[in-house]
């Protein structure tokens, strides 16, 4: 017993460890502030992409989504990274993995929107154009605000998912909280500083968690 807790909950490793961690939740942070917001705009751009009326732009969408929707994250952002050096295109790290998360989280948050827009009665369509409204503003005024509403757990659900999914920057050496502490786990060979990564995440997505499953139930009552 004593072993597994100097292995994995040792705190006198934690406290050295903490420092360099942190740092790496800072490009965490930010690393999320980036890939989210584009996710968001790339999903809904998608959305709009899959329920046109060009066909062109209706099997354009969905052959996107189902190419990146199949692709694991990792191998895309191996292959951003790792080859497109070879036809003369090296990204950093930071903007392999944001590219690489809006190409994967675009096509999940775009089948959420369109769920949710699909969802909306087409007599709104009609009510709205009826009062003088474009088409346009019909859709970003009346339809996309409904849209949204309706499925909010599931945006808020795949966005955790993208956070937990920034850890796969890691493998790019992107300073990411993950990263920050398997270099401390290496030097202080103690697994301890990878535990305290794992407590931060479970700190800081646990709250949206329990608030998207009260939100759950709240629409469903």
């Amino acid at each position: 017993m004593e072993l597994l807790r100097q292995q994995f909950f040792n705190i006198d490793v934690m406290v050295q460890a903490w420092p360099l961690i942190l740092r790496g939740l800072g490009m965490t942070a930010l690393l999320c502030l980036a890939v989210i917001p584009l996710g968001l705009l790339g999903g809904l751009a998608v959305a709009v992409a899959s329920l046109s009326r060009s066909r062109l732009l209706r099997w354009t969408a969905k052959g996107f989504i189902d190419l990146f929707r199949a692709l694991p994250p990792l191998v895309v952002l191996i292959l951003l990274y790792s080859g497109l050096p070879f036809a003369g295109l090296r990204l950093t790290p930071f903007a392999a993995v944001c590219l690489a998360f809006l190409l994967n989280s675009s096509c999940f948050y775009g089948e959420i929107y369109r769920a949710g827009i699909e969802s909306v009665g087409r007599g709104q369509w009609e009510a709205a154009r009826s009062t003088g409204l474009s088409a346009a503003q019909t859709f970003t005024s009346v339809i996309l605000p409904q849209a949204v509403r309706n499925v909010v757990p599931d945006l808020v659900s795949n966005t955790v998912e993208v956070v937990k999914l920034t850890s796969i920057a890691s493998v790019v050496s992107f300073t990411e909280m993950l990263y920050a502490a398997d270099m401390a786990r290496s030097v202080t060979f103690n697994t301890s500083p990878i535990v305290l990564a794992a407590a931060i995440y479970l700190v800081i997505l646990w709250p949206a968690v329990r608030l998207m499953s009260r939100f759950e139930h709240r629409v469903a009552a």
